[in-house]
């Protein structure tokens, strides 16, 4: 059997659950791996036979999406030329993390395709919604089209939901907690971060930044580019966690038992929802970084609450339940589940 893995390149998300369900796949399958996208600092320790420019979300430094310069950095005849290149034809089933060129191409060559994402679970009808007719819903909706979907989310809404995959050097390290927060909010300029943090002069803050290319110390901020060890080592030491409200960060945060304070990029409505999924489960959130909301992060800091959470090891089984129906049975084995 042959799987054609595809994965959305915006952000770091995408690759870090790769990394986990890779390795499976190949026990199970010969596998390949698209990725489409620019914007991933990961590394990857396997090879990517397909790279494509894709479509990106430009992160800006107020807090969101920067849609101009999206736009701009567009280009939808490279990506139409991909789309139609794409070999999926010579793979008996595509895996799809969010990834347009191929969930396109399976769509109008008419190839298997299984939508395995963050984003499906967003979308489940039982999932927690911010607002109805948000025009970046149907972006969501439409951006990596798939018949067959199923997803992962803080909470398991439906049988189609599975809860966070959460990566072997997070799951088997033992946590520990050294005084230092953890901060990873891309939407935000380092002058913003900077002004908003070094008001608790007696706290302890690793700011990890896109636009940064070297160490820099303020006071009782340090600031470094975004690098996956270090940034592990931070995470698993760390008294809290303040970051944007994506899915693997957060999911980390909580698997660790650490505090967790979430700020949803504007115009980004997978943020705004998982914001709302994590209030619901006793997560503060900030409607923004700004001066106004200092009372609340020194509220957070001062806090001791520790939101507990269950996320077993379960990729295996995960895998196993969502090929089996294109299983072949001379390569792989019949698993039975439960």
């Amino acid at each position: 059997m042959k799987i054609l893995y595809a994965i959305q390149g915006t952000g770091n998300g995408h690759a870090t659950r790769a990394l986990e369900i890779i390795p499976h796949l190949k026990t199970r399958a010969e596998v390949d791996v698209l990725i489409s996208g620019y914007q991933c600092e990961l590394k990857f320790p396997f090879d990517i036979k397909y790279k494509y420019y894709g479509l990106s979300f430009i992160f800006g430094k107020r807090g969101g999406i920067d849609f101009w310069n999206t736009l701009k950095k567009a280009k939808i005849r490279t990506l139409w030329t991909a789309i139609k290149a794409v070999p999926v034809k010579d793979y008996d089933l595509v895996i799809n993390d969010f990834e347009p060129v191929s969930a396109w191409a399976c769509k109008l060559k008419n190839v298997p395709i299984i939508s395995l994402s963050h984003q499906n679970a967003v979308l489940d009808e039982n999932a927690p919604k911010y607002g109805f007719f948000k025009p970046e819903r149907f972006i969501l909706k439409y951006y990596s089209p798939a018949k067959n979907k199923f997803g992962f989310h803080f909470k398991t809404y439906s049988s189609a939901t599975f809860l966070p995959i959460i990566r072997k050097e997070i799951r088997y390290k033992k946590p520990t907690k050294k005084g230092h927060y953890t901060v990873y909010l891309p939407a935000y300029s380092n002058k913003k971060i900077i002004t908003i943090l070094s008001s608790f002069k007696n706290t302890q803050w690793h700011v990890f930044s896109k636009n940064s290319n070297e160490h820099q110390i303020k006071g009782n901020i340090i600031i470094q580019p975004i690098n996956g060890k270090e940034f592990m080592k931070s995470i698993t030491s760390a008294t809290g966690v303040l970051c944007g409200a994506g899915f693997e960060t957060p999911a980390e945060a909580l698997f660790l038992r650490k505090k967790l304070m979430v700020i949803p990029m504007k115009n980004q409505y997978e943020q705004q929802c998982n914001a709302l999924a994590l209030k619901e489960m006793g997560i503060p959130v900030l409607k923004k970084l700004s001066r106004k909301q200092i009372p609340k992060i020194k509220k957070w800091i001062k806090k001791s609450e520790i939101i507990q959470v269950n996320y077993p090891d379960v990729t295996q089984d995960i895998l196993d339940t969502i090929i089996l129906p294109y299983n072949n049975e001379s390569i792989l084995p019949q698993i039975t589940i439960g």
